[in-house]
């Protein structure tokens, strides 16, 4: 039934986005290394993105053909392999991946079967290993893939097999992270990043060291988490507590070939609701963080996310934080990266909040969510233990307020798409990046031209 007129101007007056006061931007002369000029955006048109593309089983299969095997995929951290024979068990899909640390101090990446039976050589996981050996058979492995020993290799008329080991996938590092790809003639890594090393190699990521290391199985599409983290138009809805934490509406997007961003201050409150008679106490923990004793705070509430950002300019180096190269919003904000296809980054400059998103091997309505954080360590401290990996199912364990709350809501997304009354996703600017997303995966699937 259509709307009528006048029940679309009631309609859209009573829904309006409040009016806001921007907060202060650093201009792009003043940022030093990470641009943080606005981007034009793109035009993407107003189409509904159709439901199918979380729910088809065919979908996820062209997924899988003309995107997941052909893009470059994060594996693990540097810091787990820094020793000869150290290696990280991974999985994407239906492929296990082994990313081991060579002799000669080098990095490589093989499909973990064994090319006699099909056995994967190691379960997922973080470990060290002088060879490769099949527990079933006994065929070994050297660390550089090729064969050791095939035991009663006289008993094969045919002899080894003509691979000669291991079948190698290209690998890379960037970031302190490894990278890999399962497409052969995969182009430079940081040619599919660009401009990410740009943006972030600022941060000195090889500086963080890992404080949590998880993964949850969550009953909804890949794609249905990416969308959650890569608009903050939710926050009304399903996080109202951080509302009194960060600016929900004057948020900068930016859209690249492949990935995209958004710019949100912190350390301030949202349009959305009454300014608080007192500092809220979320914006409290970014104070004392930041070594400001709330207590003798007699400023502006409107002053705290300026004055946060002075005070860890002023500091920053004595406390052995080096934040040369950092711009002044970035001592305070959220500066939110989507590395195309499954990567989210909450980047800021004592910290990092990693999300990895990975297709189930078989069911669009299902994923497996992993969470990494990594803090700062001061110059001249020591670099934490590094935390024992937990995997385990959505409900079985607490991920932390704000993503128990996107977890919570996820599986409900999910079941809805499913419905026969949702046809797809109905997106607004705020969204903007989940069409850009959209598009990039277009490509992927359908070619740039749409063929």
């Amino acid at each position: 039934m259509a709307i009528d007129e006048n029940r679309l101007a009631e309609l859209l007056e009573r829904s309006r986005a409040p009016a806001f006061k921007p907060v202060r931007r650093v201009p792009a002369e003043e940022s030093p290394e990470t641009p943080s000029a606005k981007a034009p955006d793109p035009d993407l048109g107003h189409d509904l993105i159709p439901k199918e593309r979380y729910t088809s089983t065919e979908f996820m299969q062209l997924e899988w053909e003309r995107m997941w095997s052909k893009v470059w995929l994060l594996g693990g951290m540097e810091a787990d392999i820094p020793e000869p024979g150290d290696y990280i068990s991974t999985e994407i899909g239906r492929e296990s991946i082994l990313i081991v640390r060579q002799r000669d101090g080098g990095v490589r990446a093989f499909y973990n079967v064994c090319h006699h039976r099909g056995n994967r050589l190691r379960p997922i996981g973080v470990s060290s290993a002088d060879t490769f050996k099949c527990q079933y058979h006994h065929w070994e492995y050297d660390l550089d893939g090729s064969f050791l020993r095939i035991p009663d290799l006289d008993t094969f008329p045919q002899g080894a097999p003509p691979c000669r080991g291991l079948t190698e996938l290209p690998c890379d590092t960037w970031g302190s992270f490894v990278w890999f790809s399962l497409d052969p003639g995969a182009g430079p890594l940081r040619e599919f990043l660009d401009p990410m090393p740009q943006h972030l190699d600022p941060y000195n990521f090889d500086k963080m060291a890992l404080t949590r290391d998880i993964t949850v199985e969550w009953d909804c599409n890949w794609k249905a988490s990416v969308d959650a983290f890569n608009e903050s138009y939710h926050v009304q809805g399903i996080h109202p507590q951080l509302l009194y934490y960060l600016h929900d509406l004057d948020i900068q997007i930016d859209c690249y070939e492949r990935h995209n961003r958004y710019l949100i201050p912190f350390g301030t409150v949202s349009p959305r609701v009454r300014k608080p008679p007192s500092i809220p106490d979320p914006i409290k923990v970014i104070m004392k963080a930041a070594g400001i004793d709330p207590a003798d705070y007699d400023e502006p509430l409107a002053n705290i996310r300026r004055d946060v950002q002075k005070h860890k300019r002023k500091h920053g180096a004595s406390q052995g934080r080096d934040y040369s190269r950092l711009n002044d919003d970035q001592l305070t904000d959220d500066y939110h990266y989507l590395i195309f296809p499954n990567i989210t980054l909450n980047v800021h400059a004592d910290d990092l909040m990693l999300f990895r998103q990975r297709p189930h091997p078989s069911d669009p309505n299902k994923m497996f969510y992993d969470i990494w954080t990594l803090e700062l360590v001061p110059d001249g401290e020591e670099r934490p233990r590094r935390p024992r990996h937990q995997h385990f199912r959505h409900g079985d364990k607490s991920i932390g307020l704000v993503l128990d709350q996107d977890a919570q809501n996820l599986p409900s997304v999910q079941a809805g798409m499913n419905s026969a009354a949702f046809k797809g996703l109905w997106i607004g600017k705020q969204e903007l990046r989940i069409r850009h997303f959209h598009k990039v995966l277009d490509d992927y699937i359908q070619g740039p031209t749409g063929k």
